[in-house]
């Protein structure tokens, strides 16, 4: 099995390394992530500046690069430079936070899986969902879903969006196969000054709790469950077609 490994907390960050080594027990794996935080970078590409790579060491048996750029530049990078083969799955994460409901629209670790699929490859974006952050359970149930994926085949541009909840293996309520569901925020600003005197802003928003219905990621996460969502790109809304189709819009 070959395996790109990428995240968006950076190519040092302990979810990333846990993956890694867990499958280059098994698995030829590459690692191509960003030299920095790039938590809720969306599906941002670089366009106007130069994309630097540096070879780094990550762990034995890894080859890994970081990269000056966004998630979603380092999958596409990997794939049309670094990787030495083409792989058979690409994982991003482990994140270290949850990823759930439209949470991953503005995810950098969602974004790379969206990006692999893009590009015809098989994806999984893994997330814990809270501290305490222990990769140990995530990194058996990637191993899972990879030995499974690598199996079957998905419909075209869908990739797997998986959250675990900060629990021993053993502690786990089990696997559910899940929809996204709600989760909405308050939006809040702190204002601050900086030491010349000038204002700033601070975002410092909080959940608002949702009740979800039992079949969706929010429901699972909450009742100790690993949730399995498959994410696919038709942003059409079928219902609306018919809709405008009844404005008869003529120029």
């Amino acid at each position: 099995m070959r395996v790109l490994i990428t995240n968006d907390d950076g190519i040092y960050a302990p979810g990333i390394k846990a993956l890694a080594k867990h499958f280059a027990a098994f698995a030829h794996v590459t690692v191509v992530a960003p030299d920095r935080q790039q938590s809720a970078t969306s599906h941002a590409i670089t366009l106007h500046k130069p994309l630097h790579v540096d070879e780094v060491h990550i762990g034995a048996n890894i080859r890994s690069f970081q990269v000056n750029g966004t998630p979603a530049d380092c999958v596409k990078l990997a794939l049309g430079a670094l990787c030495d083969h083409a792989p058979d799955l690409v994982l991003s994460g482990v994140n270290s936070g949850a990823n759930l409901g439209l949470d991953i629209v503005y995810s950098g670790t969602a974004s790379a899986a969206a990006e692999a699929v893009l590009q015809g490859y098989k994806a999984i974006a893994l997330s814990v969902t809270k501290p305490p952050f222990d990769f140990t359970s995530s990194v058996r149930i990637a191993e899972k879903l990879a030995h499974e994926l690598i199996k079957h085949s998905l419909p075209a541009d869908t990739y797997l969006n998986v959250n675990i909840p900060p629990l021993a293996y053993d502690q786990l309520k089990g696997i559910r196969v899940t929809r996204i569901g709600v989760r909405k925020y308050k939006n809040a600003y702190e204002q601050r000054k900086d030491p010349l005197g000038r204002s700033y802003y601070w975002q410092a928003g909080q959940i608002v709790n949702v009740q979800n219905e039992p079949d969706t990621d929010v429901r699972a996460i909450e009742e100790g469950k690993v949730s399995v969502t498959p994410i696919h790109f038709n942003f059409t809304n079928p219902q609306t077609l018919v809709t405008l189709d009844s404005w008869q819009l003529t120029l």
